[in-house]
């Protein structure tokens, strides 16, 4: 089966106007499948779309949604109609906040939680289900490497993500016998424009080794079939051990440290 025949003919990616959500929308585009494009910019959307429909000859839909509402899936199905989505992807989530928990009103929490994890498991039923009757289709969350444990200045944003990385290992263990590929893509640093801007915001450089977007799509899109995790930057018969209690204390206060250094605020001359 061609990728076109097993993941098309409509695909949607969720936080599509820059970095790997864009990245994504240009490689599905280059194989044939018409692209659903969704994020709160409705300008950056369009402009992708016209790239797209005209570099591809691809159909391209544009929704600008704040995912992060609370009818942000209604919306999303309204713009999705009666086209066959054969492939979803979960890219929007990223973490602009960059305080710790008690230091923003708690509404700052919710829409991070209700962007990462509500939605994101409302739209797999919905699209899961529908890909599982049809015996084709695919699921990929877009994640991050805070998913293996906790640290302070990104305790809900790790949350959010050990609960996608937890949620996806069932649904692929789940979709798998019915012909539904289901991954998640666990990323380190990727040179995007958001966290580019994190860094801006708090004085600090971009760091050298960066993951592009592109090289990012690319190796996602490839290890779609062979879920339910690819760990970038890692081959798949890497070693994993449970750490132990003091290992995971050990991560916490060690990554706690690199995100104050990033986000902490300066201390006054």
């Amino acid at each position: 089966m061609s990728f076109l025949d097993k993941y098309g003919p409509w695909a949607l990616i969720a936080g599509a106007s820059e970095g790997t959500g864009r990245a994504f929308a240009e490689r599905l585009a280059g194989e044939g499948l018409h692209c659903i494009l969704v994020a709160r910019r409705a300008a950056p959307l369009q402009a992708l779309a016209d790239e797209l429909g005209a570099r591809h000859g691809v159909e391209c839909v544009t929704a600008s949604i704040d995912l992060a509402a609370e009818d942000a899936v209604a919306q999303l199905l309204a713009a999705v109609g009666e086209r066959e989505v054969g492939l979803y992807i979960s890219n929007a989530g990223a973490d602009t906040t960059n305080s710790q928990f008690l230091d923003v009103p708690f509404e700052a929490w919710q829409s991070q939680v209700n962007r990462s994890v509500v939605n994101v498991t409302h739209c797999c039923h919905h699209f899961g289900g529908l890909m599982r009757e049809r015996g084709r289709g695919g699921i990929l969350l877009v994640g991050s490497g805070s998913c293996y444990g906790g640290a302070s200045y990104m305790a809900i944003y790790a949350a959010c993500k050990a609960f996608d990385l937890c949620f996806g290992e069932g649904l692929w263990a789940e979709l798998k016998p019915h012909g539904v590929d289901v991954l998640n893509l666990i990323l380190g640093q990727t040179d995007t424009p958001a966290f580019r801007e994190s860094l801006a915001r708090s004085g600090r450089p971009v760091p050298p080794g960066l993951a592009s977007p592109a090289d990012v799509a690319e190796r996602g899109l490839a290890r779609l079939p062979f879920g339910p995790v690819h760990n970038w930057g890692q081959e798949d018969d890497v070693a994993a051990i449970m750490p132990s209690a003091a290992e995971r204390r050990q991560r916490v206060e060690f990554i706690s440290e690199v995100m104050a250094g990033m986000f902490a605020p300066a201390e006054p001359d």
